[in-house]
């Protein structure tokens, strides 16, 4: 059994963060993969483990795309969103927040309109206000992106507990920043609050912009307080994409000023970009931008194309797994054939070898209280030994909080196991009992490691 090593601590996974208003890309997909890996990794290990997520329902972002969706709705006629079928909403609002970015990078007249809207998006939330048909307007679309969240949720397994959004951290961002201002740790420039990161080899950030909004940084602060009130963490993991690594050096930075022992307890880690293979045809109106839902759907097409089924459970496999088996840090290549394959390091081949070997153990029948012990021949005694490295792998993985390692080992142990199978015969030999136990010690061990990758180990294919 893997070593308890973080048995009675608390840990806060915080992974995916998702902005309402705008749309699911692949990044949040494979962000969303690995963090559950990680998670799992940690619960497994004996921590008492908070799944939670982060999102931006304020700011600039939003803005944005309410003003985009006022046009549309021809001002503020919350009526007109009956118009929006359900199927469209999230498109409807990506749209939007497109042609707001657009028109706030391109149309002068825009851009004070936007930042006013910006302005009203924090009011309505200072104020509780639900009545507005402004406010109407802001929170059934908000509404519409948390459903569409927790749709994608559901169809890749990902359960959060809780989310937290940047209209509740932003308060207590401002309130924590203007109370360390007061202590000389956050310093006034040109009507902004900022952190000096330069004496420490970092850069300078504002926290409260000119206006006296919160900004990211802020809102990040805000977090990591809220995080500690919450749960009392002994550790926090935060797992974004790598272009935030400088900006959260800065966050992190500045906490250590005043709370030492939160900065210290969290472990930022990253990932670079998801980009499809080439020659992976994709429809033409997604353009450039990869969505989540399109990985997943490019998927099941592949594994029906080319293994004439597309059973959710060996599609969302497959793209998990090919997330997986790269070490975390780098842009990623997802190759869709490559990942259905049930040849190859691929999660169902994996999925299908688990499946081969309740097959074997469903004609055979169970091998149940025979010990593996005695005189191993010398296929029984490499099995065996690869099966026992099991525990030695996983402690690996969550030293380093690396879901690699697993996958790495789980091919060699299918390979493994596939050359004992031809070089040994199972059913009907005079060892049958003891190798129907090595089976089923391989099954379960091959099961516990694609439900740790969160991964389905079916017991059919």
């Amino acid at each position: 059994k893997p070593a308890q090593m973080l048995a009675g601590k608390t840990v806060v996974a915080e992974y995916s963060d998702p902005n309402p208003f705008k749309v699911l890309h692949a990044g949040h997909l494979y962000t969303s993969v690995v963090g559950d890996a990680i998670a799992n990794l940690m619960q497994n290990a004996g921590a008492s483990v908070h799944r939670v997520n982060f999102g931006g329902d304020v700011g600039l972002h939003v803005a944005k795309a309410m003003w985009s969706i006022l046009a549309e709705l021809d001002g503020e006629n919350p009526d007109k969103l009956a118009d929006i079928a359900e199927t469209d909403r999230s498109e409807w609002m990506a749209k939007a927040y497109v042609a707001g970015t657009e028109a706030y990078s391109n149309n002068e007249s825009a851009k004070p309109e936007i930042v006013a809207l910006n302005k009203r998006i924090y009011e309505v939330h200072n104020t509780d206000d639900h009545d507005t048909a402004f406010a109407q307007i802001y929170w059934t679309c908000r509404e519409w992106s948390y459903q569409y969240f927790e749709e994608f949720y559901s169809r890749i397994g990902t359960k959060f507990e809780k989310f937290y959004p940047e209209s509740e951290t932003a308060p207590l961002g401002l309130v924590t920043v203007r109370e360390q201002l007061a202590k000389g740790v956050y310093k006034e420039s040109d009507g902004a609050v900022v952190f000096e990161g330069e004496p420490y080899g970092l850069h300078t950030r504002v926290f409260i912009n000119s206006e006296g909004l919160p900004t990211y940084e802020a809102k990040d602060v805000g977090l990591i307080m809220k995080k500690w009130d919450d749960y009392k963490f002994d550790k926090s993991v935060i797992i974004t994409a790598n272009d935030i690594v400088e900006y959260m050096k800065v966050v992190l930075k500045s906490i250590e000023q005043f709370r030492p022992e939160l900065a210290e307890a969290t472990n930022h880690m990253t990932h670079g970009m998801v980009k499809l293979a080439g020659g992976t045809k994709m429809s033409s109106r997604l353009g450039n931008f990869l969505r989540a839902v399109d990985v997943l759907d490019i998927a099941q097409e592949a594994n029906r194309e080319q293994n004439g089924q597309a059973t959710e459970d060996t599609s969302l496999g497959a793209v998990k797994y090919s997330f997986l088996k790269h070490r975390m840090g780098g842009d990623l290549i997802y190759d869709p054939k490559e990942s259905v394959s049930l040849e190859g390091n691929s999660g169902p081949y994996l999925q299908y070898a688990h499946a081969r070997a309740r097959s074997i153990l469903g004609k055979a029948g169970s091998a149940s209280g025979q010990e593996i012990s005695g005189n191993l021949e010398a296929g029984e005694r490499t099995l065996v030994r690869k099966i026992t490295e099991f525990t030695e792998v996983v402690d690996q993985a969550t030293n380093e909080l690396m879901p690699h390692h697993i996958c790495t080992y789980l091919y060699e142990l299918a390979q493994d196991f596939n050359r004992f199978y031809e070089n040994n015969r199972v059913v009907d030999d005079p060892r049958q009992s003891l190798r129907i136990a090595l089976v089923e010690e391989y099954a379960k061990t091959l099961k516990n490691g694609l439900q740790l990758l969160g991964i389905a180990a079916p017991d059919r294919m």
